[in-house]
C-alpha cells in the first residue's frame, strides 16, 4: 500500500521530497488535479467537490494514508475527508506558531504568503487568533507563484521583479520570519532571499507534517518497508504531467 500525497498541482511535490527523505523505504501515489489548478482562487464549493473527486481515484490506487500536500486543500476538505474515509487523513497548516514564538518577544513581525482562498477560510483566521495574541502577524496572498511553479517559470528575471513589486507597500525591515503557507511557494526560496532582508527567516510546514506523517503511521502499525517508488498520477495530461513532476522533484532537492 502506497502513502497517497495530493495536490492541486506541482506544490505538493516540496512535501514528497521530504517525505521521500524522511521515509525513504515508503511507496508513494503523488496525484495532482492538474485539470482543475490553481485551486487558490476558485470558489471553495466547487474545489470542495474536485478534492473528493481525486480522493476517489487515489483509493483507486491503493493508499494506505492520504497527506493533503495543499493548505488551501486543508482548510476546506480535511475535516469531511476523515469524517467519510477509514485512513488516516493529515494536512498542511503554515507554519504560524513556530514563527509567532520566535518572534513574539524579540519585537519583530511574521508575514505569511498563501494563497487568497487559505487566507479566507476560518480555519487559518482562527489559527492566527489563537496564536497572535500580540497581533504581529501579517498575510499577503501570491497567487502569481502558484502561476509561476505550474509553468516551472524559474527565470529570475522574471519572478524577482514580481515579489519586488507584490512586496513594494510593506516595511519589509520589520518582519523577522517569513512563514510560506503555500506549497507552492520553496520553490521560490531562493527568490525570494532576493527580497527580503538578510537574516529574515523563511519557513514552511513540510517537515512539521512529514514528521507527523511518521507518527501516526508508526501509531497505526502501517509502516512497511517498500522500495522508495513514486507513481505519479493526475487529473490532466498524465504523461505530460508526470515528466513535469520528476523535473519538479530533482529541482526541489536540489534546493533543500
Amino acid at each position: 500500500m502506497k502513502i497517497g500525497i495530493f495536490d492541486s498541482g506541482v506544490g505538493g511535490i516540496t512535501v514528497l521530497a521530504e517525505a521521500l527523505k524522511e521515509l525513504p523505504r515508503e511507496d508513494y501515489l503523488y496525484y495532482a488535479d492538474t485539470k482543475h489548478v490553481p485551486y487558490g482562487e476558485k470558489p471553495k464549493e466547487i474545489v470542495h467537490q474536485y478534492i473528493f473527486e481525486a480522493v476517489e481515484q487515489m483509493i483507486a490506487g491503493g493508499i494506505k494514508a492520504l497527506v493533503l500536500a495543499c493548505n488551501t486543500a486543508t482548510s476546506i476538505a480535511a475535516d469531511s475527508l476523515r469524517a467519510k474515509y477509514p485512513f488516516p487523513v493529515l494536512g498542511m497548516e503554515p507554519a504560524v506558531k513556530p514563527a509567532v514564538l520566535k518572534n513574539d518577544d524579540q519585537g519583530r513581525r511574521v508575514l505569511v504568503f498563501a494563497t487568497t482562498l487559505t487566507l479566507k477560510e476560518s480555519k487559518f483566521q482562527h489559527l492566527v487568533a489563537r496564536v497572535d495574541q500580540h497581533h504581529i502577524v501579517d498575510f499577503l496572498p501570491l497567487p502569481e507563484l502558484v502561476e509561476f511553479a505550474e509553468t516551472q517559470q524559474f527565470d529570475p528575471e522574471v519572478v524577482v521583479p514580481c515579489l519586488r513589486q507584490k512586496l513594494s507597500q510593506l516595511d519589509l525591515a520589520q518582519y523577522g520570519t517569513v512563514v510560506l503557507g503555500c506549497t507552492h511557494f520553496p520553490f521560490f526560496t531562493d527568490h525570494l532571499r532576493q527580497v527580503l532582508p538578510a537574516g529574515v527567516d523563511i519557513i514552511d510546514g513540510a517537515a512539521g507534517t512529514v514528521r507527523h506523517l511518521k507518527n501516526v503511521l508508526t501509531d497505526n502499525d502501517l509502516l512497511e518497508q517498500g522500495q522508495g517508488q513514486v507513481t505519479f498520477n493526475s487529473s490532466g495530461d498524465r504523461q505530460q504531467d508526470a515528466a513535469r513532476f520528476a523535473r519538479a522533484l530533482d529541482l526541489i532537492r536540489s534546493l533543500r
